[in-house]
């Protein structure tokens, strides 16, 4: 008996302790170099294209929200994880972005923050990204006890308690790491994904797996496709002055 009401107290220690080591800002990361390129935007092009899922996408399971009243509140239904989310035979939540291909190319980080929140206990987006010291800011929308635990294997480690409705931390990341995982330790089903990458060449598929990268300069560039739990598939493309050109990526049952 004594275990089970020590519990709830032991998690908001928990909680209480994570929100001291995390929500800092990290080291801006370096200037410039000396033989920096700008992209000329009157003579750039795009990637317009679609990732698609072939076959029946595996079943996602239902979570057990049982534990966290205010959870189960806002899921009468009840609530399934977020693995496969295949729209009109598209792939959701896929992260597209260029890999290689940029050379000397250089970016400043937007100031605008990317947001991030949790509604109805889980994270909204599931997927996200942004540009190397671009501020990732995360809101807590619910009236419950959530932690933000992000566990890069590159960046520093982030982890930050948000105890209270509208509460809202802020935190960037001084690495590229494609992806960046990101828990709630008090809800262990909430699950988000961050891609930190160097430049602004990235996007997350949605309206049944479309996506677009606007103004790439000319090149050869490969791209990569990620999927929580379909993988990766990478393709080499080449893009002239002001060319617009189809990509298509294809995840298949058979291959996951």
């Amino acid at each position: 008996m004594c275990s089970k009401v020590l519990r709830p107290i032991a998690a908001a220690l928990l909680v209480a302790a994570a929100a001291c080591s995390g929500g800092q800002k990290e080291a801006a990361p370096a200037g410039p170099p000396p033989n920096a390129q700008r992209v000329d935007v009157a003579t750039s092009g795009a990637l317009i294209g679609r990732v698609s899922f072939e076959g029946a996408a595996p079943g996602n399971p239902m979570v057990k929200i049982s534990g966290d009243p205010m959870c189960a509140a806002a899921h009468a239904n009840g609530l399934a994880f977020e693995n496969y989310v295949v729209k009109d035979g598209g792939l959701e939540n896929v992260f597209v972005y260029v890999k290689d291909g940029l050379g000397n190319y250089y970016f400043e980080a937007p100031a605008e923050a990317v947001k991030l929140d949790q509604q109805g206990c889980r994270y909204v987006p599931h997927v996200v990204g942004l540009q190397v010291g671009q501020p990732l800011e995360v809101s807590n929308s619910d009236e419950t006890m959530h932690n933000v635990h992000a566990v890069p294997a590159v960046n520093r480690e982030m982890n930050i308690g948000q105890h209270i409705k509208d509460q809202k931390n802020t935190h960037t990341f001084t690495g590229a790491e494609v992806m960046v995982p990101l828990k709630c330790d008090l809800h262990p089903w909430m699950k988000a994904y961050i891609g930190v990458v160097t430049h602004p060449y990235y996007a997350v598929t949605k309206d049944g797996g479309r996506f677009e990268l606007k103004n790439l300069p000319a090149g050869t560039y490969t791209i990569e496709a990620w999927h929580e739990k379909a993988g990766t598939r990478t393709q080499q493309v080449t893009i002239g002055p002001k060319e617009t050109k189809d990509v298509s990526f294809t995840f298949t049952a058979a291959t996951n």
